[in-house]
């Protein structure tokens, strides 16, 4: 069993990243099974594991955290090396304030409901 401060080289932070629990994780690594001859990166395993969940499916933090049995604080040290090193692509949440408007929506219901 590795702990975590050894995942993680002692760090707590994820550098200049701040990794949102529903921010979706993509890999951007080419599929070995298209590309067999492609190099595997150079990366520990739990990075490696990341690399290997999000390559098939769009994954947020928080599922990456409860896949791979890690707490969300390593998870989002892993995944700040692995974005600094270009391998991964995330996808932030759209912040409330571009939302639209409760208001709008609800009449949008509504004349829906009157069509």
């Amino acid at each position: 069993m590795v702990r975590p401060y050894a995942m993680t080289r002692g760090r707590t932070g994820a550098g200049e990243q701040q990794f949102d629990l529903i921010a979706v994780v993509v890999t951007e690594l080419p599929d070995p099974v298209l590309m067999p001859d492609a190099p595997e990166p150079p990366v520990g395993p739990e990075q490696a594991r990341i690399l290997a969940l999000c390559r098939g499916t769009p994954l947020s933090v928080a599922e990456l955290a409860a896949d791979l049995d890690l707490p969300v604080g390593v998870v989002r040290v892993l995944l700040g090396d692995l974005l600094a090193a270009g391998l991964i692509r995330v996808r932030r949440p759209v912040p409330p304030a571009l939302l639209p408007d409760e208001r709008i929506l609800q009449e949008v219901i509504r004349g829906l409901r009157a069509l």
